[in-house]
């Protein structure tokens, strides 16, 4: 009988190399992780700050599985490449419609 898969989520602290990355669970516990061979064929790029959704088996706690990048979890303030962002496209509207 096939055991069911542990579903969590984290954010990736460190890139290893093979398509290993060290990942902090929401409860601040450490695992070692690689991605699943659907995101590895669609060559899926994972950095550090990534959040990512893993699988884990309830035989070892220590190892998961990526299966899903997901968006990331921003504060209540926005980001601030989309703040430079808006910021640019207001004077660009200035300047062509000031005339």
């Amino acid at each position: 009988m096939k055991e069911e898969h542990i579903e969590v989520e984290g954010n990736v602290q460190t890139v290893l190399p093979g398509t290993m990355f060290r990942v902090e669970l929401d409860n601040k516990h450490l695992v070692l992780a690689t991605i699943c061979g659907k995101m590895r064929k669609r060559w899926v790029r994972l950095t550090v700050g990534d959040r990512v959704k893993m699988e884990m088996s309830p035989y070892d706690l220590n190892k998961a599985r990526i299966v899903w990048r997901l968006p990331a979890r921003h504060g209540p303030f926005p980001v601030p490449s989309l703040i430079a962002y808006n910021r640019r496209m207001a004077m660009r509207r200035r300047k062509c419609c000031s005339s």
